[in-house]
Parts: structure tokens; C-alpha cells; sequence
């Protein structure tokens, strides 16, 4: 029995970019819908966003998405701009240069159109803010999987996510709002930037907590946080060179972070139409 929705996984997708005919994978998105109408039919509207890193499409004009089709056929790529005619970019950043969250609208009728299988996180449905996973106890301990695709391993003919456990390593400065990120010890490489951090359903609880219950989006993978040990020259002392290993640690923007930027994304374009 599978304890991650299937429409999750629909929802992540490979981003690359294409230099010269050669394909580079370089990291990895999902989709996010911004609620806009309810509906009687319970067929809610959405405004779907790309959701990924800034520094993952930063500094290019233009990237590659990959999604599979209904049917068995190989997957097709499909080209999102990112900069127009005068250079600007065409995706909207959140506000804090610190916070490392970058949107952009996806047009869902041409992936329709073309018999591609998707879904998208809800955000009356599928997201949990900090606020809610501190009222649901979702404290250091707590298990979660990691979505998305690690060294841009991508099969050529099929976009198949990778998923990946661990545990929050620590939340609670999140909470007392001494940092804008927590921390998980998840197996996170490059490629996996932009993934998203979803919860784990957990029946096995301490008495006086909670069990978790929902699988939700609880937050967008930054960065992995790196182990630097230095070499010093034995005959001079001095630093001669820097390793860097992946210690495990990796830091993750809470879902309120998309929220925010998305909330930037309609002031800009506010702006823009006022004018």
C-alpha cells in the first residue's frame, strides 16, 4: 500500500534546459493550484503555477518541462519561457531575495490538449502551512518523503519521480520565527532542488501527541547544506584546499513561502494592468 497519492506524484515534473540540442536536467518543479472559485459541482477552479527554485531557472531565457502522456508513449517536453523580448524575466520571484521560491503560469489546456497526465497540489486540499503542522505536532522526528528528480537522472523515453524518506531535523526556530526555513536529514543531491517536501502518514504516536493523518505539501526543497573541511599545508600551515561533502542536511521553505510568492506574482500583475 502506497502512503503517497498518486495525483502527487502527477504533480512533479523534471526541469532542464536545452543547449545546443543537448538536453541538461537540472532540476525539479510541481504544480501548484491556487484556488480562484468554488464550485457546486465540487469541480473547484484553479490557477496552476510551476512552482521550483530561483537560482534552479535563474540567469535563462528559456527551460524544458517533461510530462508523461495518458497513454504508454514516451514523454514529450515542453518549452516555457522564461525572459521576454526585453530580457526581463517572465517568472515572478518571492519578494525576500533570502527566500528561494520562483513561479511561473502554466498554461494546463496545452497539457490537456496533448493527452498529458498530470495533477496539482490544491491549495484548498493538499498544502499544510507551519502554522498548521505546529498545531498538528509535526516536530523534529516527524517523518517525510522527498520528491523529485536527484543528478538529473531522467529516463529518455519516461518521467518517473524519485522518492525519497527522511525526517524533520529541526523546525522549532521556524516556529518562534527566529528563521524563515526549516531543516530535514533527507538524501538530497542537485537535481533534487525544487522538489517538494510532503508528509508522512504516521499511526504510531507518543501519548499525548497526535498522529498524522494527511499526506500534505508541507514545503519546497532550497538546498542541501554542505560539510566544508579544509587542508592546511603541514610545512606552512596555511589553507591549501576546501572539501565539500553533503552532510545529509537539507533546508526546505515552508508552503506559506509559495503562497506569498504567489500573492507577489498578482501584485505585479495588478500594477501592470493599472498602468
Amino acid at each position: 500500500m502506497s502512503l503517497i497519492p498518486e495525483q502527487f506524484i502527477d504533480s512533479v515534473v523534471a526541469i532542464g534546459v536545452d543547449s545546443g540540442g543537448q538536453k541538461n536536467w537540472i532540476g525539479t518543479g510541481f504544480l501548484f493550484g491556487d484556488l480562484i472559485e468554488k464550485t457546486n459541482d465540487n469541480r473547484n477552479k484553479y490557477t496552476i503555477y510551476l512552482v521550483t527554485n530561483k537560482h534552479v531557472i535563474k540567469g535563462f531565457d528559456s527551460a524544458i518541462v517533461k510530462f508523461n502522456p495518458q497513454t504508454d508513449q514516451s514523454s514529450k517536453d515542453f518549452p516555457i519561457i522564461l525572459k521576454n523580448a526585453d530580457g526581463k524575466n517572465v517568472w515572478t520571484g518571492h519578494p525576500d531575495p533570502n527566500v528561494d521560491v520562483a513561479i511561473t503560469i502554466l498554461n494546463h489546456d496545452v497539457l490537456t490538449n496533448a493527452g498529458m497526465k498530470f495533477h496539482f497540489f490544491q491549495s484548498d486540499k493538499d498544502i499544510m502551512t507551519s502554522n498548521e503542522m505546529y498545531k498538528e505536532q509535526i516536530l523534529e522526528g516527524s517523518f517525510l518523503y522527498v520528491l523529485g528528480f536527484p543528478m538529473g537522472i531522467i529516463s529518455s523515453d519516461r518521467q518517473y519521480v524519485f522518492a525519497r524518506m527522511g525526517i524533520i531535523s529541526r523546525i522549532k526556530d521556524l516556529f518562534e520565527n527566529r528563521s524563515r526555513d526549516y531543516v530535514v536529514d533527507a538524501p538530497v543531491f542537485p537535481g533534487n532542488s525544487g522538489g517538494p517536501v510532503i508528509s508522512k502518514i504516521e499511526n504510531n504516536f507518543l501519548v499525548e501527541t497526535k498522529p498524522i493523518t494527511r499526506t500534505n505539501l508541507i514545503g519546497i526543497i532550497k538546498a542541501y547544506i554542505p560539510y566544508k573541511e579544509t587542508a592546511y599545508s603541514l610545512q606552512t600551515n596555511q589553507p591549501r584546499i576546501t572539501f565539500e561533502e553533503n552532510s545529509g542536511l537539507s533546508l526546505v521553505e515552508p508552503v506559506e513561502r509559495i503562497i506569498e510568492t504567489i500573492v507577489e506574482y498578482k501584485r505585479i500583475n495588478t500594477v501592470h494592468s493599472r498602468s
